[in-house]
């Protein structure tokens, strides 16, 4: 990517160092573009981030989340603070000063709720406009569900990120830049074979893996709108735009019922916790945390065993997820 303005070498000089890190940084390159362009329209002989630029550049955009917005200043509090390394006197906006994101209470999903939302799932008719809706929708669902997926690292998989002779799914370019393998459940395995024996033969390694309308990735908004009508189908109330279920408390839910199980089984939660860190792409340790709280408050028979070995990582708080959405 090419920078054009006077702050340009410095751009360039970010995005290197975030690279040799190992961190792939696309997004935050992706923003410095744009932020580049910003500059060299509105600001074309300045060479340093300063408290002007950087509030233009904060203001909030109609319709803009405030999740969004967080994202789009982060990039430039990292090169201001790289120029403030370098010597340069750079302008670091404060975080503090924008809204807060709202935190999401997890939804859990009961044993109940699961099997009758599975129901509909599988229940699922032929459409022609999406001709593999009914094979895709069982799989879709099941890799949050079983997988602990986002809805995002779902409906983005490619052909070749999903092994079915091994039963293993490669997620690539997900959140905080991680890429990590997921092993499946049998069942699950021999869905996605059966599936793409007939959807996948000719296919490339770069389509889709879970085809939507004319064989294209299926949307955030395709799968809101399904998964309403199962939720429907079902039985299970919603409380509205901005309140759960929602598809990605099934990822809360395979956490839940991780731990859950790990507690039960008694496994040594010491060896099986960092494990479940890494098979969820957990980059900080605060995620997987919550959950560990989540189910000691969800299954208070366990609560004393929880105590008992992660007294010492269980910090005293409360409030929604910490783990930010992914679409």
């Amino acid at each position: 990517m090419i920078f054009v303005s006077k702050m340009s070498k410095y751009m360039e000089m970010l995005v290197s160092q975030k690279h040799s890190l190992g961190t792939k940084y696309e997004y935050g390159e992706h923003v410095l573009h744009y932020f580049d362009n910003f500059v060299y329209r509105y600001y074309p002989e300045f060479e340093t981030v300063t408290k002007e630029i950087s509030e233009k550049w904060a203001t909030k955009r109609p319709c803009e989340s405030n999740h969004t917005q967080r994202l789009r200043i982060t990039p430039v509090r990292d090169l201001a603070e790289l120029m403030n390394k370098l010597g340069l006197c750079a302008y670091v906006f404060p975080l503090k000063q924008l809204p807060k994101e709202r935190k999401y209470p997890a939804h859990i999903y009961t044993d109940e709720e699961i099997q009758a939302f599975f129901y509909q799932v599988d229940h699922c008719v032929y459409s022609v406009e999406t001709p593999y809706r009914h094979m895709v929708m069982p799989i879709l669902f099941r890799m949050m569900y079983c997988c602990g997926l986002r809805p995002g690292e779902t409906r983005r998989l490619k052909v070749s990120d999903v092994d079915v002779e091994n039963g293993v799914l490669r997620i690539i370019d997900s959140k905080n830049d991680n890429d990590r393998y997921v092993p499946m459940n049998a069942k699950l395995t021999e869905m996605c074979k059966r599936y793409a024996n007939k959807a996948h033969i000719l296919s490339k390694p770069d389509s889709p893996f879970l085809l939507g309308y004319q064989d294209k990735c299926i949307t955030n908004d395709n799968l809101n709108s399904n998964f309403r009508r199962f939720l429907r189908k079902a039985g299970i109330s919603h409380g509205g735009r901005g309140k759960g279920p929602r598809p990605y408390d099934f990822r809360h839910t395979f956490a839940v019922k991780s731990l859950q199980k790990l507690v039960l089984s008694g496994k040594d939660m010491n060896a099986y916790y960092p494990v479940l860190q890494i098979y969820m792409g957990h980059s900080f340790f605060k995620y997987t945390e919550y959950y560990l709280r989540l189910t000691k408050d969800m299954y208070p028979e366990i609560s004393e065993k929880i105590d008992q070995r992660f007294s010492h990582i269980i910090a005293d708080a409360s409030g929604g997820i910490y783990e930010i959405k992914s679409n």
